[in-house]
């Protein structure tokens, strides 16, 4: 005997047009609000380090590499501030005190001290400072002009700053400072 075949009601299917409708229409229940249209503030970003109670800030291009001071060979008859040479990675470093360039007391090695690695208009260099303090971010609205209560000895180099609730953030320019002759001139 032959098996019983049961017809099927032909059921209608809909449309691929018809199903993107109804996808449609089920996202127009379930929208969700478009976010607020907020004002996008431009951020200005540099490295900040200390120097004595002074707290400055360089911008994140002009500092190759944070370093932990390495061991140096002394250079004969150079200035004082000029602490020695480095190896790194078989590149030759001069390390230079730059508390004591600018003829402040010579940074004291400690745990915080760190070498900034510069290479501004052909000068390659690391200069030792008291600490780093790591990345700063800041609005340009906050830009201040150079404070008066800065050092004479710092101001050549020195382009403004950012002002916060905590104090100037002074904005420290490398490239004046490998322009100028007397950093030039580290033989005594």
């Amino acid at each position: 005997m032959m098996p019983r075949v049961q017809r099927m009601a032909k059921s209608k299917q809909p449309t691929p047009f018809a199903l993107l409708g109804e996808l449609e229409r089920r996202g127009r229940e379930h929208k969700a609000a478009l976010p607020v249209r907020q004002e996008v503030k431009e951020q200005w970003v540099g490295v900040g380090f200390r120097l004595g109670g002074w707290r400055f800030v360089v911008p994140m291009g002009d500092v190759l590499e944070i370093l932990t001071c390495p061991p140096m060979s002394r250079v004969p008859r150079a200035k004082p501030w000029v602490k020695g040479v480095a190896n790194v990675r078989g590149n030759l470093l001069p390390i230079m005190d730059l508390n004591g360039y600018l003829g402040r007391p010579l940074v004291v090695l400690g745990r915080s001290s760190r070498v900034l690695v510069v290479d501004q208009e052909g000068v390659f260099a690391g200069l030792l400072v008291d600490e780093v303090l790591g990345l700063r971010h800041f609005f340009r609205d906050e830009w201040v002009e150079t404070s008066t209560a800065l050092e004479e000895e710092l101001r050549p180099y020195v382009v403004g700053g950012f002002g916060r609730e905590d104090g100037v953030w002074h904005v420290f320019s490398m490239a004046s400072l490998v322009r100028s002759p007397q950093f030039l001139k580290a033989a005594g």
